[in-house]
């Protein structure tokens, strides 16, 4: 391929995944009851936050913010620049219960979201009676992993080492949680899904149970378009698309501008210089899932290539396959367009669908928390 022909690709690349862009992002913020939420953060309550100490190379920031049972604290660590937010849901009972241990859910977010959303603490994790949710930070667009090049305008950008080597183990030594495998999960959506497998695969001894909903699941080749939203994240190319500010930070700006080839060197599949894309590609590492609780959501996007869960669910598929070629058991939910999966859902790349997703799956996973051993 000429220089010329690859920088004509690139550009293509990235213009097409801005347009399916932004990947995750709640339109609109919303209560446990749907209301709309303008303000800030809930106010702590008089019985407010539990207090959680320093420490595995955390250091809080200010006081915590929220209920007993849904509060956010916001921490620094040298491992990735800038303060970090993480959003911790409590059991109802967990503070009548003091010898109680509870299982724990690890949910990663999707890109240009932030755990200060109170949108991303979603009814069906408000509502579970027997396990911790962990919503931490994982950047407008970090994808869950350790940069290839650490020396960009972004900063340290460890968001494996962080999530895996400091909140795990933060939030162990802080809250009554179990601790083996099999009372812990990861799950995402969208980006997020990507970093749910990705965990699940690099650390198959800490998660007994992975959930990807609308997950960017294939990085290789069969699917160039997520590639693309990956790079379009990196390099800010769909900030063209945002026109006039109205006051607003645009959507499609992740922070400062960095080069495709910042976290897993370069994308484009000329004489193998993409292969460390194709080495954490999650598709094609599905057999370290073997003794792994899966489970698998999408939708169709109404068949409509401009919306992002149309290629979802391309990935989704591959998932579906690979896992049925290896013999793996699964869940697999797909919801088409949407037609009786909830109320809100009509089967786009949307908080709509993903409320229902959690709402099936969360008492399936705290029945499969109950029956391990």
């Amino acid at each position: 391929m000429t220089h010329a022909r690859l920088r004509r690709a690139r550009a293509a690349l990235a213009a097409l995944a801005a347009c399916l862009l932004p990947l995750a992002a709640p339109a609109a913020p919303a209560t446990a009851a749907g209301s709309a939420v303008t303000g800030p953060a809930v106010h702590a309550e008089a019985d407010g936050p539990p207090p959680l100490s320093d420490g595995f190379g955390l250091t809080q920031v200010g006081a915590a913010t929220g209920s007993a049972t849904n509060f956010v604290v916001t921490v620094t660590t040298p491992q990735v620049a800038g303060p970090h937010t993480i959003r911790i849901l409590l059991p109802a009972d967990y503070a009548a219960h003091p010898d109680r241990r509870y299982p724990v859910l690890y949910f990663l977010h999707g890109a240009s979201d932030n755990p200060s959303d109170p949108a991303l603490a979603y009814p069906a994790l408000t509502a579970a009676q027997s396990m911790i949710t962990v919503i931490p930070d994982g950047g407008l667009r970090g994808w869950y992993t350790d940069w290839l090049d650490q020396n960009t305008a972004a900063g340290a950008q460890n968001w494996e080492t962080f999530h895996l080597n400091q909140v795990l183990p933060f939030v162990d030594a802080n809250l009554r949680t179990r601790t083996d495998r099999a009372h812990r999960a990861v799950g995402g959506l969208s980006m997020g899904g990507f970093g749910a497998l990705h965990y699940a695969q690099d650390r198959p001894d800490l998660f007994g149970q992975v959930l990807t909903m609308s997950g960017a699941n294939d990085l290789s080749t069969a699917e160039m378009v997520i590639r693309g939203a990956v790079v379009a994240t990196l390099t800010n190319v769909g900030t063209v698309l945002c026109g006039p500010s109205d006051g607003r930070p645009c959507g499609l700006d992740f922070g400062p501008t960095v080069s495709s080839d910042a976290i897993f060197g370069s994308p484009y599949p000329v004489f193998n210089a993409d292969w460390r894309w194709n080495a954490a590609d999650p598709a094609s590492r599905l057999g370290l899932l073997a003794d792994t609780g899966i489970a698998v959501y999408t939708g169709n996007g109404n068949n409509n290539p401009a919306d992002m869960e149309f290629w979802a669910e391309g990935t989704a598929k591959r998932v579906k396959d690979r896992l049925d070629a290896l013999g793996l058991a699964y869940r697999y939910v797909d919801y088409g367009n949407g037609a009786g999966w909830g109320t809100d859902c009509h089967g786009g790349h949307t908080p709509g669908c993903w409320a229902q997703d959690l709402a099936d799956y969360v008492p399936r996973l705290e029945a499969a928390f109950a029956a391990a051993p």
